[in-house]
Parts: C-alpha cells; structure tokens; sequence
C-alpha cells in the first residue's frame, strides 16, 4: 500500500469520524433542547394551584413542547376522592374523555407486572385499548408511565403516537421516568392540598362534609340550579331516638352509630351530591338534578338500608335504629321570571317536612311538595 493510499484512508476515516462527531452533537444540542422543554413544563406543573388545572396540563400538552398524538391519564380513586374534588371546583368529568379513574389497584398493578418503569412498544389492542378507547383513533405505538409514590402506583400517564416507531421498546426513557415522577409528585400533592383546604369544613367524627360546607355548598348549587333550570332537593335526616342510644349503650356507641349511619347514606348517593352532618344525629344532604320523585326513591332506600342495619354495642350486642327523613326540591323550571329560591328557604321547607315524619310516627319519608313562589324568593 503506497503512502498516498494510506493517507486518503486516513482522510476518509477522519471525515467520517467528523460527521460522527457531528451527529452526537447534533443528538446532544436536542436532547438539550428537549431537557429545557421538559424543565419548563416541570415547572409549570409544580406551579399550578388546583387538581383540575393540574389534569388539564397532562392530558392537553402542549404539541410545541411535545410531540404526542394521544394521552390519557388514569388515576388510582378508590373512594371516589379525587372525582368528587372535581365535580366540587364543577367539572363535567366526562366531558374530558382522556381522564380516567381506577377503583382497584389490581387494574394498575396489571399494566406494570414486572416492574415500575415505562413500558414502550408497540400498540396492542387487546391490552392497552381500555387506555386509548375514548381516543378516537388507536395509536401504533406507545409508552406507559406508571405513577409512583412510596413504592406505590398512584396512576398511568398513557401516551401513543401514530407513528409505529415513535416508542420502541428498549429505548432509554431517562426523560419519560423523570416526567413521569414529576406527575407523580404534583397529584399527589393536589390531592393532599385539597384534604387540607377541606380540613375546616369536614366533620371530625363522621369525616363528612359539616355544617358550614353544607351552607356554602347550599348557595352554589341553588346558583347553578337557577342557571341551568334544573331541580335541587334538599334532605334532611335524622335518626330517631338517638339520646336512648347514649343513654342505653354509652357514648362511644353513639358515635360508632353515628359514623355508620353517614357510611350508610353516603352508600345511596351519587359522587356528585353533597352530604353534612347539620348537628348533633341530624345529617343534610343536596341531590343535584334530582327532582322529587327520584329523590324519594334515594330517601326511602337511605331508610331501609339504616331500617335494616345492624349495629353492634361494645359488649358485641346487636340493635337497630331507624332514621326519619324530610325532603324540599326546587323546581326553578316551574317558576317564570327571575325567582331564585333562597336556601334558608329550602331547608326550612325540608326541616318541616322532616319535622311530620317525626311527629307521625317516625321511620319514613316524607316530602314536603312543590314550593310556590312569594315572599320565599329574591330577585
């Protein structure tokens, strides 16, 4: 080999390691830029102040920062928690098809068996269509990033792309995990700022709603019963002859009724209806787009189910209590003009009629009938 043939080898090498090194630095300036992107919507996140806004982000990216064709999000919500924060900042849920709720973990542990880290790769109907079927349109390709706080899966960020090679299985997912525990972190703590701005207005025994996010939730929902001519009840419950309990198996079995009893009502209601204790053994509940034959049919099995209940003293015996309800609805639809019912109104409407269940025998339901317009509106 002649010394010229050596040197064009050389030549040739060394350009072709030049556009190697071209080539990482090119792949580093984006993935650069691409760690700046992420950075900033990192801190948007963390900066957002309610869980709705925070959900709103996730399941809506931005394209200029990432592009993805499909992302749902589902979250761990046994107890309806996370919903009913929500519905309460007044969220249509299913209006946001991407946003979806599991009420057993064992849905969550399924899609991450081996291990807690993304899962990439191609898209397959029969295991990931319940995670894009809202979608429209299935995705070719995609990553699944678990949700993990405290060695637990809290939820599944689900993200697809059209493009089959957009997530391949193998691939580093450096960026994928560290987003994925950012989200992580930012529900976690929406949820937990919400508990806390609920602390005041949860009742301590029962650990529902008192009798002040009873009132305040009271004035919303009769605004939001005018504005959108849909009816409201008002029910007011109380379990008869409470003081013969305490005075029969002590206090600390009066609370244990008490707290069963809220479970009990809590059980027949819908996520979106509002339950307080309003004092002592006496508990209110509103059901939106209720009218009054519907929500008699929810009072009556609250009856029941309470009727046919049994409850256990310390000393392991059992007994029964029953409760008498009183309900008011508001028919805004039945009212022309500008009428608005006033809620002091409507609970003393139900209050009465909860006060004939109670003087005519007790253990039922009784409603207290159309309400007129009159002196009981405002304008």
């Amino acid at each position: 080999m002649t010394s010229q043939s050596v040197s064009e080898d050389l030549r040739q090498e060394n350009r072709l390691l030049r556009r190697r090194l071209e080539d990482y630095l090119a792949q580093a300036h984006r993935n650069e830029a691409k760690l700046r992107r992420f950075q900033s919507h990192e801190l948007r996140l963390i900066g957002l102040n309610s869980l709705f806004e925070l959900v709103q982000e996730i399941i809506y990216p931005d394209p200029s920062v990432f592009n993805w064709d499909v992302v749902t999000l589902l979250l761990f919500d046994p107890e309806y928690e996370l919903r009913r924060i929500l519905e309460e900042e007044g969220v249509v849920v299913s209006d946001h098809a991407g946003l979806m709720f599991a009420a057993d973990s064992d849905d969550l542990d399924a899609l991450f068996p081996s291990s807690l880290f993304p899962t990439l790769g191609t898209y397959k109907p029969k295991q990931h269509a319940p995670l894009f079927a809202t979608t429209g349109r299935s995705p070719n390709s995609i990553a699944l990033l678990p949700l993990v706080r405290h060695g637990r899966v809290i939820g599944s960020l689900n993200i697809g792309s059209y493009n089959i090679e957009r997530f391949v299985k193998g691939v580093r997912t450096d960026f994928l995990e560290h987003f994925a525990a950012v989200v992580a972190i930012c529900i976690e703590n929406a949820g937990n700022l919400e508990r806390l701005k609920r602390q005041g207005l949860t009742d301590t025994l029962t650990a529902i709603n008192n009798r002040r996010f009873f009132d305040q939730r009271l004035k919303e929902e009769l605004e939001r019963s005018s504005r959108e001519a849909v009816p409201l009840t008002c029910l007011l419950l109380d379990v008869d002859f409470f003081k013969k309990v305490n005075d029969s198996y002590g206090h600390q079995t009066g609370d244990h009724v008490l707290r069963e009893v809220a479970a009990l009502i809590r059980a027949q209601l819908r996520g979106s209806d509002v339950l307080s204790r309003y004092g002592g053994e006496e508990f209110a509940a509103l059901l939106s787009r209720s009218a009054s034959q519907e929500a008699a049919d929810v009072a009556e099995r609250i009856r029941h189910s309470i009727a046919e209940h049994h409850f256990i003293n310390e000393a392991g015996e059992s007994f029964r209590v029953t409760i008498s309800i009183g309900l008011a609805t508001y028919h805004p639809e039945k009212i022309s003009g500008t009428h608005k019912l006033r809620g002091d109104v409507l609970v003393g409407h139900a209050d009465r009629a909860l006060y004939e269940a109670k003087s005519s025998g007790r253990d039922k339901v009784v409603s207290a009938g159309l309400i007129e317009p009159g002196k009981d509106v405002w304008f």
